[in-house]
């Protein structure tokens, strides 16, 4: 299942930028650019039990982002990242003190950003490997990055249903994915029992990405299990 973050930035911009990054990589992202709206969906996401990590700017328009930190500190050890333009020593210490996991300075890259995550959710237990964001086998191209699905050099038209179903494949290139993971991370967790959904838009993804939908070399099927797409060619 893909991992939720929440996004507590006030900048438009980078806050569109690193929401679709993170999206390209697989992470289900909720976005907040105040404190208010911040601390709301927060405490909802975790009651869910739907958020695994926080990034949080603490220059917010309506107050200290940091008091996020001690509200989470309180009662859970969802792993947290500042982002902040503050690159002060002391501001720095303190927000590491009081239980941040780690502190970024803007400007930052977008591969700092996705290592650091991944070190504060292994050190809570969870490993997260570098998702595969570009596809290359047989004569199918895929670049979840820039969106664009291509056949023998040709555009292929996706339903957004069919890309949000290949890019979770593409993700996990060589790996099965099962069922409930495709259900829950696709449609949502209310329709883990619909797996005749899988069948249809497999069978639609085949049909458009195979050249013989009928004996798939690609999209393989794992009985009982799940879906794997082959692994990409080096």
């Amino acid at each position: 299942m893909s991992l939720g973050v929440l996004l507590v930035e006030d900048d438009r911009e980078l806050r569109t930028t690193l929401r679709d990054a993170l999206q390209v990589e697989g992470y289900r992202v909720v976005s907040s650019a105040s404190l208010a709206d911040a601390r709301a969906v927060m405490f909802n996401a975790l009651a869910q039990g739907g958020l695994d990590i926080v990034l949080i700017d603490p220059g917010l328009p309506d107050g200290d982002g940091a008091s996020l930190l001690a509200d989470l500190r309180r009662q859970h050890g969802t792993p947290v990242i500042v982002i902040s333009a503050r690159p002060g020593e002391d501001h720095k210490v303190r927000l590491l003190d009081e239980g941040a996991d780690d502190y970024l300075v803007k400007p930052f890259s977008l591969a700092e950003l996705l290592a650091r995550m991944r070190v504060a959710l292994r050190h809570r237990g969870t490993t997260v490997h570098p998702a595969i964001v570009r596809y290359d086998r047989a004569d199918l191209a895929v670049d979840l990055e820039t969106r664009r699905v291509r056949r023998a050099g040709a555009e292929v038209h996706l339903t957004p249903t069919e890309y949000r179903l290949l890019a979770r494949l593409v993700r996990h290139a060589g790996q099965v994915v099962t069922h409930r993971q495709l259900l829950v991370d696709v449609w949502g967790p209310e329709y883990t029992e619909h797996t005749h959904y899988l069948r249809l838009y497999m069978a639609q993804l085949r049909a458009k990405l195979e050249a013989e939908p009928a004996d798939p070399r690609l999209l393989l099927t794992e009985p009982g299990v799940g879906y794997r797409l082959v692994e990409p060619e080096d």
